[in-house]
């Protein structure tokens, strides 16, 4: 926040001034932070747009994409039914206007099979989207698998990175992905800034169309005085998340695993694979305990949730969990507990107590 602070009270140029040193000066942090951005999947920094959060970069991807579609006579999409809803919705309002989308299942561990993905490839297919890590389970998914499936294919590739960028990285370096969505909170940015990375394919760039009007901002695809406190807080969050990572991460394991020690005698079960999933997030049910019931019981102890953080203001049972085979029962029984580098230690001790209590 020191950083964002300087631009908010002291740097206060507008990115966009180029005739005032104010506004030079703020240019220049931008072009840092596009550099700082771009620098967690080696990209370029002129393949950065900034965003509100991923949930606009997301839109940005996919309905910007809707005119080339119509123009080339390609109007298939093939996705996977766990996405968050974020690129669902959009991807209903393309079926709306004609497009028709494959939503790929997963198996029981939260994973998609790869060569679902090269089956369900036709000659029309204009855009392949699938995220890099669940946002309930924490699973991660095979993107680079994924990826070397579209070999010699015109699709375009998209990842929902939101839960994993500046965490795991080797696959979101991949090349072939074409456009990755960026959440800033994630990351420890403040809410409201994100980006959407726009990779070139030589020299061509994909051909988004802007869903929105009123200025040349961001290639024209994002016009708007760019808010460049949020932006150079997002960049040196990015800087910090590689620099840091190493350390982020082995904190994020001790605590899963002082987490699991202590739920031990609750017999909880697990969901998805442990393999494939980020250090930061549990998805468990225990024993035969509504998720409901358990989160209003231990509310003073810690802050777990059931579903989606974005469409928990209407709960329904997870898309995502009955995606992987539950019924609304079994999903019903789920929490998703996170955490991060900084959260402070949980008494897993009182937590354990009051859930035997429930028993």
């Amino acid at each position: 926040m020191e950083v964002a602070q300087v631009y908010l009270a002291e740097e206060f140029g507008n990115a966009g001034s180029r005739t005032h040193s104010f506004g030079v000066r703020a240019k220049q942090a931008v072009q840092r932070a596009r550099e700082q951005v771009a620098g967690v999947v080696r990209g370029k920094k002129d393949e950065v747009i900034f965003t509100s959060g991923a949930t606009e970069s997301n839109n940005m991807a996919l309905l910007g994409l809707a005119a080339y579609g119509h123009s080339e006579g390609r109007q298939h999409i093939i996705t996977t039914a766990i996405e968050h809803k974020a690129v669902l919705e959009p991807l209903e309002r393309l079926e709306e206007d004609g497009f028709e989308v494959t939503r790929l299942s997963v198996d029981a561990s939260g994973r998609l099979d790869p060569g679902s993905v090269a089956e369900a490839l036709r000659p029309d297919t204009l855009l392949v989207s699938v995220m890099q890590a669940n946002n309930e389970t924490g699973i991660v998914q095979p993107l680079e698998e994924v990826a070397s499936a579209l070999e010699g294919h015109a699709a375009f590739l998209h990842s929902d990175a939101a839960q994993g960028f500046g965490k795991k990285f080797e696959a979101l370096r991949n090349p072939r992905i074409d456009l990755i969505s960026v959440s800033g909170h994630k990351l420890y940015a403040p809410k409201g800034i994100g980006a959407l990375i726009v990779r070139k394919r030589g020299y061509t760039r994909v051909p988004l169309q802007s869903l929105m009007v009123g200025g040349g901002q961001e290639r024209g695809l994002r016009p708007g005085t760019l808010p460049v406190f949020l932006i150079v807080a997002l960049g040196k969050a990015a800087e910090l998340a590689m620099r840091e990572n190493e350390s982020r991460r082995a904190t994020c394991l001790a605590v899963r695993e002082r987490a699991l020690e202590a739920l031990g005698s609750l017999g909880p079960q697990v969901v998805g694979d442990p393999d494939h999933c980020l250090p930061h997030v549990l998805n468990v049910s225990i024993g035969g305990l509504d998720s409901e019931a358990l989160i209003v019981a231990t509310k003073e102890l810690v802050a777990i949730s059931n579903g989606s953080a974005c469409t928990s203001s209407s709960y329904s049972p997870s898309h995502v969990l009955m995606a992987m085979g539950m019924s609304e029962d079994e999903a019903n029984r789920c929490v998703r507990i996170s955490w991060c580098h900084m959260t402070p230690e949980v008494d897993w001790t009182g937590f354990v107590d009051t859930v035997q209590a429930l028993l």
